[in-house]
């Protein structure tokens, strides 16, 4: 049964939104602004699915997509926006479009996501907050449309999956994760070869941008919190900026008793790109949406704006408030 609409957004089940994609044509597929492996893996995905059953589609990126997804990217058609149907994947905010939010925020005709945190800016919305990636809900529809899978989807379905689950090490990933995965291993996909690009190789000059930016790190609450800041300065020493940042929030991950990682990222004058990864029981999302984000348990982020101290000082006394809430008892204040 269809669910109701609510706040203006209709939801819809995945047979429905597999009705849908059936139903219309011309479309625009829009991923995030700092594209990551999901969001580009989904939007192409989706957009050779829906050639395969003989639709117009384009896949639109606010930002520059990063080389090393070369071997799945690939020039798409042009749609006139004025005729188009308008999709946004692995999307949680209209804000995440970045460049493309003025022109395309408030003309979102269907939302494809698994993130909780969903503010519901679209038309129409499927949401699995299950899913361990948005790449696993694109896989189920494909198959529920009976549209084949050649090996081009498979590898930027298995790019987007094994990404967004830090190849399948975090709490994300379930018995679907693997089960859908298995599938894709039908095809010529190379997965060792993926797993080397996205999570092996790393440029000269992103480690010397890692090394300064550990060496300024910062531990508070009793070590349990770890803060990297990466300045415009240092991004500008190192020539690392934009996409090239991509996997430095995860670096906190790997340090013994931190709790809460808190990556500090400038992108312009006065403004602030948060990313946070935190371990069971604390809730990044949580964390996140006292500074107008959201995201996932394990992973969230926010936009600040202001000087940098009183941007460190906003977030720190975020992760305070919940890591209060969630152990009940006094956090240190350091």
């Amino acid at each position: 049964m269809q669910k109701k609409i609510k706040d203006g957004c209709r939801d819809l089940s995945l047979r429905r939104t597999a009705r849908y994609l059936k139903k219309h044509d011309n479309y625009i597929i829009i991923t995030h602004a700092s594209p990551d492996g999901d969001t580009l893996g989904a939007g192409y995905a989706l957009y050779y699915g829906l050639k395969e059953i003989g639709k117009q589609a384009s896949v639109i990126c606010p930002d520059v997509i990063p080389k090393k997804y070369d071997y799945f990217v690939h020039e798409t058609d042009h749609v006139d926006i004025n005729n188009a149907t308008v999709i946004s994947v692995d999307v949680a905010d209209k804000r995440l479009l970045g460049s493309l939010c003025e022109i395309f925020g408030d003309k979102i005709d269907l939302a494809i996501d698994h993130h909780i945190s969903n503010t519901r800016f679209s038309k129409n919305l499927y949401l699995d907050a299950d899913a361990a990636a948005t790449c696993q809900i694109i896989f189920e529809l494909l198959t529920l449309m009976r549209v084949n899978i050649n090996t081009l989807t498979a590898k930027a379905l298995y790019t987007g999956i094994a990404t967004d689950t830090g190849c399948f090490k975090y709490s994300n990933v379930t018995y679907k994760t693997h089960i859908i995965t298995a599938q894709l291993y039908e095809y010529p996909i190379d997965a060792a070869e993926i797993n080397k690009l996205m999570f092996d190789m790393k440029s000269r000059r992103l480690l010397e941008l890692e090394q300064t930016v550990l060496n300024t790190a910062e531990f508070h609450f009793d070590d349990r919190c770890m803060l990297l800041t990466v300045t415009a300065d240092i991004q500008e020493k190192t020539g690392c900026s934009g996409p090239d940042l991509e996997g430095l929030s995860v670096i906190s991950r790997s340090v013994e008793g931190v709790d809460a990682g808190v990556t500090i990222k400038q992108t312009d004058d006065n403004e602030y790109k948060i990313s946070l990864r935190t371990y069971p029981p604390l809730d990044a999302s949580l964390i996140c949406k006292k500074l107008g984000g959201g995201g996932h348990k394990g992973a969230a982020g926010a936009s600040l704006e202001g000087d940098l101290e009183s941007v460190k000082a906003q977030v720190l006394s975020a992760v305070r408030e919940v890591m209060e809430e969630t152990y009940a008892g006094t956090v240190t204040a350091k």
